[in-house]
């Protein structure tokens, strides 16, 4: 399972929110060997009097935050978060140091999906990988 939010500034991230989307599900695809049609992605627009970030960042700084299931391999984590930096960079021009990107893991019992917590149900993928 997982749920993926995207934080950035509202005139920057707007316009190319479907493309990022886009970007990031293929990554998780091809990371975590994850079905296609699983996609939760939250977008946060945020105005420039909210989004306040480190000197050095440009106007593109975006925040990817995962929250992923507990289980996978530090290796396959990695190649997730290598992927995004490079696919992101290479489609969208946005400069490696203004990415940043963060994965939550949490057991499958503390979540609740579709009426049950996330250990009784079952998937057609793997976790641990």
């Amino acid at each position: 399972m997982g749920q993926i939010k995207i934080y950035g500034l509202e005139s920057y991230l707007n316009p190319i929110k479907k493309k990022m989307s886009d970007i990031i599900h293929s990554c998780v695809i091809e990371a975590f060997d994850y079905p296609v049609d699983k996609r939760f992605h939250r977008f946060f627009l945020m105005k420039e009097d909210n989004f306040y970030f480190p000197a050095g960042r440009s106007k593109n700084y975006t925040i990817i935050e995962i929250s992923i299931f507990a289980g996978r391999r530090e290796v396959t984590k990695k190649k997730l978060i290598n992927l995004l930096f490079k696919r992101i960079t290479e489609e969208l021009q946005i400069d490696s140091k203004d990415i940043e990107i963060t994965i939550f893991e949490t057991p499958p019992s503390n979540w609740g999906i579709r009426g049950v917590t996330g250990d009784e149900l079952i998937l057609n993928y793997k976790v641990e990988l």
